[in-house]
Order: structure tokens, then C-alpha cells, then sequence
């Protein structure tokens, strides 16, 4: 409260003078003086009686106490106990019997006056019942108008509720329709398929059945007749042949017993005819002789009948193979005439299925046009809805702006009522102070108790003072009751009266601490509290707000996952869904913190940047801290954190739906123990091999396995992958880190040192959404620059993908490579003879993993580091281009590029890039290089001067997405 002022005209000689209080952050404390003495009005507690005496003087003074604020605003008290010095300079007056008597008079003066501050205190109790009206009034108009709105804001959401629920439900109508399309189409298909199959067999069962009967009786009489003819002339032959053959042989055997017996005959005969040479005996010999030849001469009639049957067999059984070759001719028309009415069965069965397929098609177009239709219809009343909500925004901020215009009315009359009620204490204060006063010099010495509250009077007086009445009661006039509910509210009740002084020293009421008027009557610096009807209605705005926001951000959702295709969520054993973007989450440095808690932490930035895999550092103890010279593989306490931390964390990148990459060191393993002779080659844990587990060309560790399958890693045993209880054991592990730790996919470390066969079996075993492979080799230079033609290098690469049986990825540490130089005005070297990226992503896009940095090449170990003023560009290139692009996490987080990066991510996304997208470069030169990127991106490195208008072979409009200047320029199709 200010410096309250007297007008002389009141006062008559009364002199005012102000003091002001040394001490800071307080009131000013107004002392009111007759002549040449004041008396001082302190700030102390309520209902205290003091009584002080000046050096010379001995009469008591009255000395009245204010308690305007709280005890913050009390002075140091001014009185000393004895000698009545002031602090601080401050000095205390007494006030003599004459001055009092002054005064009593000059208050008896201003006594006739009292009736007319009655009626303006009156009158300004009746103002401010008035502006406690008016302010209800506000108060009420601006919560009905707050009603309207909250009820127009629910309806809007209704209907937008409602709207949406029909179009979702229309929406699902009409796949649910058009899948009982297509189920009716195959259905349909089926049946009309069976049926054709069904009228086919109809009609062709009584033909076949007829052509086979005949065949089949026309090849059964042919054989029948040729089985009895050859029979028949194998029997004749057989009889004939064999009788011959006897005869001949009893016919020559009885010659030769005739000729035997004539030769013994004849030699006795010669004998005889020698010794008697008689007549008789020449006779007989001679007709021997002579029988001899008959039996000859039948011999030879007998042979040539036997002649004369087989000739005749013989013509019987050409005839038999003549009647056979009729058959035949016979069975093959019939046959002809079956293979001719097969293909026209076949060719009308064809014509059938071609019908069949038209009208399939036919219907296929039919509902792709109703869907089509169904979805141009589903984006309309979408569209109609975002207008919806979007009006509804308008309106509830128009209706703000009119909230806030009638709270800022409200404000000003509550600051103009603050003002009235302001003059109104500072009047009433006067007149309590000179009503006090008089009753001070009535009772004269007597002791009196005075209390003043912040302006408002409260002390003892008669009943039937009308001050009292009125600063207690109100106005004279009667209050109704909302008024008086409404005025309680604001303004609290005033200590009831006190008839007596012990009953007042009694008393257990409590003083009013009333608070400022600042404090009672502003709005604009009120606290808002619970119950408030301002804070409800922000409440209620603010969660109207995020249901809406939410809302929107689920409608979004669904309709990004309608809009994708079964390419976009298709995953492949090792190779992932072909639009991965992997984030390294790890340094060299990373073992020193809690890693795995502070990923985790990442997790939703990750996803919300569109990041769909994050590479993890190697998860098992190691002799080494970065986690590269594994021990016990089971063991998964490492640097990074425990077991429980690693779960953690990749339990949070599934919420996030992020895919978890392990990095696992496969090809060589510390051992725990060593052998008799003192090298370190027996192997410990869950996984306790011998130097039988150990390759035999590994100079170091005298191995007792087969020759390694690869290059030899010098620093610890390398493992013998053609042992098969390595790879059963192997094959376990990585089971059990996909299945009970949660890890979606591998990164193979130093793959040079084994076969990718291997890789292939572990990789079929443990079946990963995503696998790489880092097969690291030295680049081709020439007189210490790098040579253009680097084939030979990514030949390699792709043969080691090859041996995986293309089960698995690799990274394109020729493209990091090349980019190394080409980027520094070299872009020529980014397109070979062929015309494609010089890179594995050239040759096979689909397995090539991009990346500009690792935790070898870059932090700080900085064995390889990529330019870091070429950054930028680097990642516009494998963003923007087919392939798995990988990015660091000292670039993400570190290097104050992330905005950059964000942007190339969500160019890709909205272009569509994937692994396998076409790539066609425009050009690539000194100045600069451009490539076209699938159908929708365009992409320009360096100061070349170029843009899509430029391009004869680029069609449709072409909008910069990004523009970095000479750096790089990427547009995106409208």
C-alpha cells in the first residue's frame, strides 16, 4: 500500500509527514503528526499493547501498530527498553496534553464530516458489490462460452470419430469384400476348371474306352495269330527237321553198316574169288549192290517231300506275316486316329483355359478398379476429414482468441475494480485512523487495544456504531445470497465483534493475515490452483490436444502400413527386408561407460530418425576390452555391461522396433589355460576344447586340426572350422544368443580367416534376419595412388559372398575406398567401363552394407579415417544409393552432423530406395556426378552445373528435396 495523503480541509493543521523506513524490499510506514510531534504507527502483531516513554516526558503515549503484510514487512523495532533512542536515526515524539486536546478539537471539527465518509464508504461498498457482479458476470459468460466450446470441440471430435470409424469400417467392408471377391474369383476358377475337366473326361471316356478296346483286341488277335503261326511253324519245323535229321542219321548209319558189311563182304568176297573165284558169290555182291542204291534213291525221295513241307511252312508263315503287318497297319491307324483326337481335346481344353484365364483377368481388373475406386473414394473422405479436423482447429482458435479477448475485458475491469477497492481501503484506513484517534483521547489514559489488518479496522467499539455495522455487515441494504456465497468466496468474513476487552484478551481467534491487494484483486498475477475453472479448461484443452495429436499419429501409422508393399516386409535369412539402414552403436572408446544403458536410452531416437538395425559391440568376455579376443564365448559379462544390461537393452530396441546385430568373433578365441610345453592353447568355459580345436599352419599355438580354410590371425589361436564338434558347438552358441539373449542378426568379424562355407551352414543354423560379413582387404594402388580398376578387389568380396551361397552381406570396403579419392574431384572414379558404381555395389547391390566409418577406421584408433570435410557428401552418396548404408556413431552423435543425416534418411525413405533399387549415372566427371536412383530421386555431387531440366532422358516434374550448394543437390519427383 502507498503513501495515503489528507486533504487540509479534513485535517484543518494536522501536517503529514512521511518517513520512510530504512530497510529495503518494504512499504514506506506513514507516521501522521499534530505540529511539531508524530506519532509513530509501527508494524507489529495484532492486539499487543505497548507503552514507551520519551526521555522528559512521563505521561503514556498510545502508539498504534499496523500489520499491512506479513511479518516480511515488519521494521526493526524502533523502541529501546530503556534510554527511548530510535534505531537508525528514526526518532520518537511524545504528544503533550495541550497538542492532545488540539486534536481532540480539531477531530471534533471533522466530526460533521464523518456522515458524509460514511456515504462514500457506503457508496463504494456498492461498487464493489457492483464490479463483484460484474465480475461473476465475466466469470459466467466466459465459462458458458467455454462450455460452447469444449461441447462445439467434443462434437467436432465426434464427428471426426464418427467419420473416421465409418471410413475405417467402410474401408475394411471393402477388403473384407473384395477378399470374398477374390475367394469367390478362385472358387469360381475351381469349379469351372473341375467342371471343363469333368465334361472332358465325359467326353473322352467313351472314345478312349472304345479306341483301346479296339486296339486292344486288334493287337491281341495280331498276336494271338502270330503266337499260333510261329507256333505252328516252329512245331512243323521242329518235327519235320528232327524226323529228317533221324531218318538221315538211321539212313546213313544203316549205309554205313550196308557199306561195311558189302566192304567186309567184298574183301571176303575178294578173298573168296581170289582163293576160289567162284560165280556165285560175284552175283550176290552185285545185287547188294544194286539194293544198296534203291535204299539211296529212297533216301533222297523221302528228302526232297521233307524239302517240299518246309517250303510250304515257309509260305505260311509269310502269309502269318503279312496278316500280322495288317494288324499293325491297322493299330497304327487307330493309334493316329487317338492321337488326333487328343489334340483336339487338348486344343479345345487350351481354349478353354484361355477363356477361363480372360475372364479371371477380366474380374482381377474388374477388382482392381472397384479397389482402385474403394481407395480413391477411402483418400476423398480422408481428405474431407483432414478438412474437418482442420476447421475444427480453426474454430477452436478463433474461440481461444475470443476466450482470451474476454479474459483480457475481464482483466481490465477486475484491474479497474482493483482501483475502486483500493481508494475505498485507503479511505477506510483514514477514517479507522481517525476514529482511533478519537477514541484514544475519549478514554484518555485508560488502556485500549487497537488492531489493524492491512487497511481493514478491526477494534472494539459500541454496538451501535454504524463503522462497525458497516465494515461488518456490509451494505445497509440486504445482500442475496448468491451475492453474499459469491463475495465469502473472494472476500473472507471479518472476526466476529467483541463486547468486552477480557473477551477479546481471551479469545482464541486468530488475526487476519489478509494479502495484498495485488494479490487478492489481479488476475494476471493469481496462481492458477486445483478446482480452478481456467486451469480445467487448459487441462481439458491440453489432453483434447494429445488425444488429437495421437490420434493423428495412429492415423498415420495405419495409413503408412496399408501403403506398404510384401517387399517391404519380407525378410530374407541373412540378408533382412532390403531396406535396412544399420547404426554402429559403439566406439573404440564405448567399454569405459555403462554402454548398455546408455544405448538403451537411444533406443527411441534411434527409431524415430529411421534407423531399422543397430550394430552391438562384441557381447562376450574378452581378453580385451573392446571385446575382439573373446575367451568364454557363454560368458557375456563384458565391459560393456552384464547380461542382464545386454537383455535390457536389446528388449528396448525391440519396443522400438529395431533389429539387434551381435558382433561375433568366430575365427580365433583366447585360450584359458596352457599346455605342458607352455603355450597357450586349452580352452576353458562351457566350450573347453584342446589344441585339436586349433588350425596346424597357425605358427603360434601349435594346433593339432586341419590347415586353415583362410588367412591366419596372428594374435590369437585361430579355431579349425572343419572340426565338426567346433561347428555343432558353434552352431549352439549362436542359437542361444538368438533365442534366449534376443539378438536378430550377425556381425562376422574377420571373415578372411575361414571358409564362407561355413558361413553359410552357421548362417542356415542360426537362420538371422540380417547378416555382414567383414571381409577386409588392401586396395590397389599404383606409384601411391589408387589405381582406377579395382575389380580385383571387389572380386574378392563377392567371391567370399559367394562361397556363403549368398546367405549373407559384406561390407563395401571398396566403395569406402574409392570414395576416399573421389570425392576430392575425382568423380570419375564412381562409374567403370559398364557404366555402373565402381564398388560391390556395382556388381551385387543387394549384399553390399556402405559405410564411410568404423570403429578401426575412425575413432581413436583413426587407422583408415574418412576426409571430415567430405562427410556430408560421403553420406548423400550411400543414402541416396542401392545397398545397406551404415552409419557411425560418432558421426550421429559426436561429429554435429545428425540433421544432415536425418534429411538423407528421410530423402531415401520418401524416394523409396531399397538394396535393390536401378541405378543409372548421368554423369560423373572432374566437375561432378549424377545418377538417377530408382523412379522418384536425382541425386548431384559437386560444382557440376546441372539440373533435371537439363536432362533429355528425364521426364514428369522434378522438386529439390535438399540443396547444399556445390556439395550436393538432391530432387525428388512430384
Amino acid at each position: 500500500m502507498g503513501t495515503s495523503t489528507l486533504p487540509d480541509a479534513l485535517f484543518g493543521s494536522v501536517q503529514q509527514h512521511t518517513i520512510i523506513s530504512s530497510r529495503r524490499h518494504h512499504d514506506p510506514i506513514q507516521f501522521f503528526a499534530v505540529k511539531s510531534h508524530s506519532t509513530i504507527y509501527r508494524r507489529r502483531s495484532i492486539g499487543k499493547r505497548v507503552l514507551f516513554a520519551d526521555a522528559c516526558l512521563c505521561k503514556p503515549r498510545h502508539v498504534v501498530f499496523s500489520s499491512m503484510d506479513d511479518s516480511t514487512e515488519a521494521l526493526t523495532d524502533f523502541l529501546d527498553d530503556g534510554d527511548g533512542d530510535s534505531l537508525e536515526g528514526s526518532k520518537v515524539v511524545g504528544i503533550d496534553d495541550n497538542e492532545l486536546l488540539a486534536t481532540r478539537k480539531a477531530l471534533s471539527d471533522v466530526q460533521a464530516r464523518n456522515e458524509t465518509i460514511e456515504k462514500e464508504s457506503y457508496q463504494l461498498l456498492e461498487k464493489l458489490v457492483q464490479s463483484e457482479a460484474k465480475q461473476k458476470e465475466y466469470l459466467s459468460t466466459v465459462m458458458h462460452d467455454k462450455d460452447l466450446a469444449i461441447s462445439e470441440l467434443e462434437a467436432a471430435k465426434s464427428l471426426f470419430n464418427r467419420k473416421l470409424d465409418e471410413s475405417l469400417e467402410e474401408k475394411f467392408n471393402l477388403e473384407s469384400k473384395l477378399v470374398l471377391a477374390k475367394q469367390d474369383a478362385v472358387e469360381l476358377a475351381v469349379q469351372v476348371e473341375k467342371l471343363a475337366e469333368i465334361a472332358f473326361q465325359q467326353a473322352t471316356t467313351h472314345i478312349l474306352e472304345d479306341a483301346q478296346l479296339q486296339v486292344s483286341a486288334a493287337e491281341a488277335s495280331a498276336a494271338e495269330a502270330a503266337f499260333q503261326i510261329e507256333e505252328q511253324i516252329r512245331t512243323a519245323s521242329e518235327g519235320a527237321i528232327t524226323r529228317v535229321l533221324q531218318q538221315s542219321k538211321d539212313a546213313i548209319e544203316k549205309a554205313l553198316a550196308v557199306a561195311e558189311s558189302a566192304g567186309d563182304h567184298t574183301t571176303n568176297a575178294m578173298a573168296a574169288f581170289l582163293d576160289n573165284m567162284g560165280l556165285d558169290e560175284i552175283v550176290s555182291v552185285q545185287s547188294q549192290n544194286i539194293k544198296l542204291s534203291n535204299t539211296v534213291n529212297d533216301l533222297e525221295s523221302q528228302l526232297l517231300i521233307y524239302r517240299n513241307e518246309i517250303d510250304r511252312l515257309k509260305l505260311e508263315l509269310k502269309q502269318a506275316h503279312k496278316e500280322a503287318k495288317v494288324y499293325e497297319l491297322r493299330a497304327n491307324d487307330v493309334e493316329k486316329l487317338l492321337l488326333e483326337f487328343q489334340e483336339s481335346s487338348r486344343k479345345a481344353a487350351l481354349q478353354q483355359e484361355e477363356e477361363i484365364k480372360s475372364s479371371l483377368e477380366k474380374m482381377r481388373k474388374d477388382a482392381s478398379e472397384r479397389k482402385k475406386a474403394a481407395s480413391k473414394a477411402f483418400k476423398l473422405e480422408l481428405e474431407r476429414m483432414k478438412t474437418a479436423i482442420k476447421a475444427a482447429k480453426e474454430t477452436v482458435r478463433s474461440q481461444d482468441e475470443a476466450y482470451m479477448r474476454r479474459c483480457e475485458a475481464l482483466q481490465r475491469s477486475l484491474r479497474a475494480a482493483e482501483a475502486a477497492s483500493k481508494t475505498w481501503r485507503q479511505r477506510a484506513e483514514i477514517a479507522g485512523d481517525l476514529l482511533l484517534h478519537k477514541s484514544s483521547s475519549e478514554e484518555g489514559d485508560e488502556e485500549a487495544i487497537y488492531r489493524v489488518n492491512g487497511g481493514r479496522i478491526d477494534f472494539l467499539m459500541d454496538d451501535d456504531s454504524l463503522k462497525w455495522k458497516l465494515l461488518t455487515d456490509g451494505p445497509r441494504r440486504s445482500t442475496p445470497e448468491w451475492m453474499a456465497r459469491r463475495i465469502r468466496s473472494i472476500r473472507p468474513r471479518f472476526p466476529p465483534r467483541k463486547t468486552h476487552v477480557s473477551e477479546v484478551m481471551t479469545s482464541g481467534f486468530k488475526t487476519l493475515d489478509l494479502p495484498k491487494p495485488d494479490e487478492v484483486w489481479s488476475i494476471a498475477q493469481e496462481k492458477l490452483k486445483e478446482g480452478d475453472a481456467l486451469v480445467e479448461h487448459m487441462i481439458e484443452k491440453e489432453v483434447i490436444e494429445k488425444k488429437r495429436k495421437a490420434l493423428e499419429r495412429a492415423l498415420q501409422r495405419k495409413t503408412v502400413k496399408w501403403q506398404r508393399t510384401p517387399e517391404e516386409t519380407k525378410l530374407e535369412s541373412g540378408t533382412g527386408t532390403g531396406r535396412e539402414i544399420v547404426f554402429q552403436g559403439f566406439n573404440w572408446e564405448s567399454w569405459r561407460r555403462q554402454w548398455y544403458l546408455e544405448l538403451a536410452s537411444k533406443a527411441a531416437d534411434l527409431s524415430r530418425c529411421g534407423i531399422t538395425s543397430v550394430w552391438f559391440p562384441p557381447p562376450t568376455e574378452s581378453v580385451a576390452p573392446q571385446g575382439y579376443m573373446p575367451s568364454d564365448l557363454y560368458n557375456l559379462n563384458s565391459a560393456y555391461g552384464s547380461l542382464e544390461e545386454l537383455k535390457s537393452c536389446i528388449e528396448e530396441m525391440h519396443n522400438q522396433d529395431l533389429l539387434a546385430l551381435g558382433d561375433v568373433v568366430l575365427n580365433h578365441r583366447c585360450a584359458h589355460k596352457q599346455s605342458p610345453n607352455g603355450v597357450w592353447n586349452i580352452f576353458g568355459g562351457k566350450l573347453a576344447w584342446g589344441p585339436e580345436a586349433i588350425v596346424c599352419d597357425d605358427p603360434n599355438f601349435q594346433g593339432r586340426g586341419n590347415p586353415s580354410s583362410g588367412d591366419i590371425f596372428h594374435a590369437a589361436p585361430n579355431i579349425d572350422h572343419s572340426q565338426e564338434f567346433v561347428r555343432q558347438d558353434i552352431k549352439e552358441w549362436l542359437n542361444w544368443l538368438r533365442n534366449d539373449v534376443g539378438f536378430d542378426g550377425w556381425r562376422l568379424d574377420f571373415v578372411r580367416g575361414f571358409s564362407g562355407a561355413y558361413v553359410k551352414e552357421y548362417i542356415e543354423a542360426s537362420n538371422p534376419a540380417f547378416s555382414i560379413g567383414e571381409y577386409w582387404d588392401s586396395l590397389a594402388y599404383e606409384g601411391g595412388n589408387l589405381s582406377y580398376n579395382q575389380d580385383a578387389h571387389r572380386q574378392r568380396i563377392v567371391n567370399w559372398i559367394n562361397a556363403t551361397g549368398g546367405s549373407s552381406s559384406a561390407f563395401d570396403v571398396t566403395t569406402k575406398g574409392i570414395l576416399h579419392s573421389a570425392l576430392h574431384n575425382q568423380y570419375w572414379r564412381l562409374i567403370d567401363p559398364q557404366g555402373k558404381p565402381t564398388g560391390v555395389m556395382g556388381w551385387w547391390p543387394s549384399r553390399a552394407v556402405t559405410f564411410l566409418e568404423n570403429h578401426d577406421t575412425g575413432s581413436t584408433q583413426g587407422h583408415w579415417p574418412f576426409p571430415r570435410d567430405k562427410l556430408t557428401q560421403g553420406y548423400a552418396y550411400i543414402l541416396t544409393h542401392p545397398g545397406t548404408p551404415v552409419m557411425f556413431y560418432d558421426h550421429f552423435y559426436e561429429f554435429g552432423i545428425r540433421d544432415v543425416i536425418n534429411e538423407l534418411i528421410e530423402a531415401r525413405r520418401r524416394a523409396g530406395i531399397h538394396c535393390r533399387s536401378p541405378l543409372k549415372i548421368y554423369h560423373a566427371n572432374g566437375d561432378g556426378y549424377v545418377a538417377q536412383i530408382g523412379d522418384t530421386l536425382v541425386m548431384k555431387l559437386g560444382h557440376l552445373d546441372w539440373n533435371p531440366s537439363k536432362e533429355v532422358h528425364l521426364d514428369g516434374t522434378w522438386q529439390k528435396f535438399v540443396d547444399k550448394g556445390p556439395e550436393y543437390q538432391i530432387w525428388l519427383r512430384q
